[in-house]
């Protein structure tokens, strides 16, 4: 019997097998292509429950959850069953106070809608925050530009419920040292996942404390340090950013912050990355909402494709155009094009507090060789943030007989080591003929770079797995995080043992054992990911 007869006996949902479907959940936002056994869109958590019950009463089967499909990494694809819950799964209750449940697949355009409306914000959101859904930034942890000043998606998860591999619906909330004795003294599946992660905490404590990333952003392994604190033990924490391999996430309980009613801009513009620790650090004391870069390689491509960024603008050509007069002016004084760009935004509850910290951070960055311009209005800003956020779709639409191979996108390393860092970086890029674009989050030290590849070529293809080592041992020299954000899927779970010992790695695998001990939920993410899948699953056409 065919699998998907054998699931449509017992799932309420849609379930596909046919070639146009099954090529399409081939690919998200990565460069891979992996092609699933079946595709089904479950309508509610009791089709997922007897879903997961059904592959664990039936070895070599397993899920992968998918909502928007927007993930970077391969995070979403495998030969699983992929179930996807965008379709019937995106519901938000109604706001309560400065909180609301919502279901995975509801996309953030429409959540960013219906939390607006009520003055109030997830203020995590990622630059893909059109595309996105809730889900995928719960999975991976995520940290946009506004995390600077308010933190990851960890942050923001106040109470969930998991289905687990006994296919059971679980809520997780924090639980005080009183409540976490009652809960590992069940005698059953979920009394023993509390009992077997406490304990495997406290008998590794010192080790976990020193391997943790002393950056300001990690998603790379299993986030083990903020479970258990000595008060509250919070298997949310862990949930959070383990993109799908511990179990299926059917609701979340977010936390809401009030968005601040007034705010300016002061984009910054550098002749070279050497101030930017500097002009960093004078800028933090001041609490900007975010510290946002790019390089001259994104500002070459958006002054390329002005007429598509001005439409996204929601402006026309003549106008958008117009508004970059001050820019060219500036760059006219700086006999080119800059560097890179900075955007600082500053963002309060009055006007006055808003223009006041706006002057200091002129008067703090005065001592540097930086030229700058404050921002007032939002149609200004916004040419800025267009730019910025929809540097990624433009390069993956508009580059020839090349395409995006994002791989070496998401590292983290310390403010201050980044002028030190990315020459050396960029090298080892440049020595292997990749052409490249830079975009991050400045107040963090995380960085995007973007390859641009022909993956047709052996050769080029090739290149992913020699590059990425060399890479990763750079990045691991200067005490960084290889994935800040956008977590390990395919393209960094086999290269976690550049950043932990192999200690460490086996505490991530007995914690995806203690979980998943038949690996039923998103095999080869986190852990068992090898190069040889990595490299056999590339895009080539």
């Amino acid at each position: 019997m065919r699998l998907a007869e054998e699931i449509r006996k017992f799932f309420k949902g849609e379930v596909y097998d046919d070639e146009i479907t099954l090529k399409k959940y081939s690919r998200d936002a990565s460069l891979f292509e992996v092609k699933p056994r079946l595709v089904v869109f479950p309508k509610d958590t009791d089709d997922l429950k007897t879903l997961v019950k059904w592959i664990g009463e039936n070895p070599g089967h397993s899920v992968t959850v998918r909502a928007a499909g927007s993930d970077m990494t391969g995070g979403p694809l495998n030969e699983s069953i992929i179930a996807d819950v965008s379709q019937h799964m995106n519901h938000a209750d109604e706001i309560i106070g400065e909180s609301v449940a919502i279901q995975p697949g509801v996309f953030y355009r429409d959540f960013e809608k219906q939390t607006l409306a009520k003055g109030l914000i997830l203020p995590c959101f990622p630059a893909s925050k059109n595309l996105c859904a809730l889900g995928g930034m719960i999975s991976n942890n995520c940290a946009g530009e506004r995390t600077l000043r308010y933190g990851k998606m960890e942050n923001y998860v106040l109470e969930s419920k998991i289905i687990f591999s006994d296919g059971k619906e679980y809520s997780i909330k924090p639980l005080n040292q009183t409540e976490l004795e009652v809960k590992m003294a069940q005698e059953d599946f979920e009394g023993n996942i509390y009992k077997s992660l406490f304990e495997l905490i406290e008998k590794n404590r010192e080790i976990l404390d020193q391997a943790k990333p002393k950056v300001s952003k990690n998603s790379a392994g299993y986030y083990l340090w903020n479970i258990w604190n000595g008060e509250i033990f919070d298997l949310n924490k862990l949930i959070v950013g383990s993109q799908g391999t511990l179990g299926i996430i059917t609701e979340a309980k977010i936390k809401l912050i009030p968005e601040k009613a007034y705010h300016d801009m002061i984009a910054l513009f550098f002749q070279s990355w050497n101030e930017l620790p500097q002009v960093v650090n004078a800028i933090l004391p001041y609490g900007p909402e975010s510290l946002e870069t790019f390089d001259d390689e994104t500002l070459k491509l958006g002054i390329r494709f002005m007429p598509e960024i001005a439409k996204r603008a929601n402006s026309n050509f003549f106008s958008f155009a117009l508004k970059f007069i001050p820019e060219a002016l500036i760059g006219a004084r700086m006999f080119g094009l800059p560097k890179l760009v900075i955007l600082a935004e500053v963002a309060e509850n009055t006007d006055e507090e808003v223009k006041t910290k706006v002057q200091k951070i002129i008067e703090a960055i005065k001592p540097f060789n930086v030229w700058h311009r404050i921002i007032e209005k939002d149609s200004e800003e916004n040419k800025f943030w267009v730019m910025r956020r929809e540097s990624f779709n433009l390069l993956r639409q508009h580059v020839g007989d090349k395409r995006t191979a994002p791989f070496v996108d998401d590292f983290c390393i310390a403010v201050e080591k980044i002028p030190e860092f990315l020459p050396r970086a960029l090298k080892i890029l440049k020595d292997n003929g990749i052409v490249a674009n830079i975009a991050g989050h400045a107040g963090n030290g995380n960085f995007h770079i973007i390859p641009l590849m022909d993956l047709k070529k052996a050769s080029e293809r090739a290149k992913i797995v020699a590059v990425s080592d060399k890479f990763y041992d750079l990045v691991a020299k200067f005490k960084g995080s290889i994935s800040a954000e956008h977590n390990d899927g395919i393209i960094r779970t086999p290269y976690l043992s550049k950043m932990y010992s192999l200690e460490i790695l086996e505490l991530f695998k007995k914690t995806k054992e203690i979980f998943d001990p038949l690996n039923i939920f998103n095999p080869g993410k986190k852990v068992y990911g090898t190069l040889e899948y990595l490299e056999s699953h590339i895009i080539i056409e």
